[in-house]
């Protein structure tokens, strides 16, 4: 599926007072529309992911899966401050003609919602059947649903949580400290800071992955006489490169900022009564071994939404069993779709 662009010709402003004009959102849709309009599913991705969900989160978008593009029409929406064609930092300004790099302005989670609310909005999408979140996206889909309580009949929040707490702000924190040690960081360059950049996600996949996937995945043949080399580091060092030749340091930073600023309790009374306002029919979906967003949090979730229901995944991959382990996640998601309320 090609990608499709959304272009806003009002001033866009953000939720620190801030404006984006010429916001442009990219997205992309699978499937087909019912003319009831019954069978939309909007998919929030997660941190460094894009619009095209059958490429980051693989076999969803599948024949007999969650997201069966026979039976549904599944919408994605790049997010504000990406690298994949949503107005970001190597996005020109208009205001100046040249790309903003470290002048692109603070954004929210929330600021993520309203642009994707806008092309919800132009899409004539009113009411979607589902509304399904991991990790930040997670984040947007708990706050679309609070903005506006009646346009999910169906919630999906996966490996997510209510707010950012200290310990996931701290992993961030550090990231962005690996990124600003890289002298380039700061010029008028796309390139600039992506050594750092190649730090920073090394520590991320530790808070991602876990002891648990590591010991799993990463091991040596304990038959072999080692004391260099060793598997974990190799892979920690492609994983930096991976990053860096697919995103930019200036995203990447912005990024890990909206996800520190999520509280869906901010200006609304608290946590609590902002979760009380969901009424949407809502899954919650933890991961055993995560310890990023762990399982304390989705608990929290269903003891504060309202008609929840609450599921774990027993896996060894961290937080980023939502990517891997499909197969268990199908087996949730495609009967709480299916199903009608």
């Amino acid at each position: 599926m090609a990608v499709k662009y959304f272009k806003y010709d009002k001033p866009f402003r953000l939720e620190n007072g801030e404006v984006i004009h010429g916001l442009t959102v990219a997205y992309h849709t699978f499937g087909k529309r019912k003319s009831s309009g019954n069978n939309v599913v909007w998919v929030c991705h997660a941190l460094t992911a894009n619009s095209d969900v059958a490429d980051w989160w693989p076999h969803t978008v599948e024949e007999g899966k969650f997201l069966d593009p026979a039976k549904y029409f599944t919408v994605c929406a790049n997010v504000l401050g990406s690298h994949y064609g949503t107005t970001g930092p190597l996005e020109t300004d208009p205001e100046t003609g040249a790309p903003y790099y470290d002048s692109f302005p603070f954004i929210t989670v929330r600021d993520m919602v309203r642009a994707h609310q806008l092309l919800a909005e132009a899409l004539g999408i009113r009411k979607v059947r589902a509304l399904v979140g991991s990790s930040i996206g997670g984040f947007q889909a708990l706050e679309w649903a609070i903005m506006q309580p009646h346009f999910a009949e169906r919630l999906i929040l996966i490996a997510t949580a209510a707010r950012s707490q200290p310990w996931t702000i701290a992993f961030n924190e550090s990231q962005r400290m690996a990124i600003e040690t890289d002298e380039t960081f700061g010029e008028k360059d796309p390139e600039a800071g992506k050594k750092g950049m190649r730090v920073s996600r090394s520590i991320g996949l530790l808070s991602y992955r876990g002891s648990s996937a590591y010991n799993a995945t990463q091991q040596e043949n304990d038959t072999q006489y080692k004391l260099v080399g060793f598997r974990a580091t190799t892979y920690q060092q492609y994983q930096g490169e991976k990053l860096c030749r697919r995103f930019n340091a200036y995203s990447y930073y912005r990024l890990s900022q909206a996800f520190d600023s999520h509280n869906v309790g901010r200006f609304r009374g608290g946590i609590e009564s902002a979760l009380a306002t969901i009424r949407a029919r809502t899954l919650v979906v933890g991961i055993s071994s995560d310890i990023i967003l762990p399982v304390s949090e989705q608990i929290f979730l269903y003891r504060h939404i309202p008609e929840a229901e609450l599921f774990l995944i027993n896996s060894e991959f961290g937080h980023d069993g939502f990517l891997v382990e499909h197969e268990k996640l199908n087996r949730l998601l495609k009967p709480f779709i299916e199903t009608p309320l």
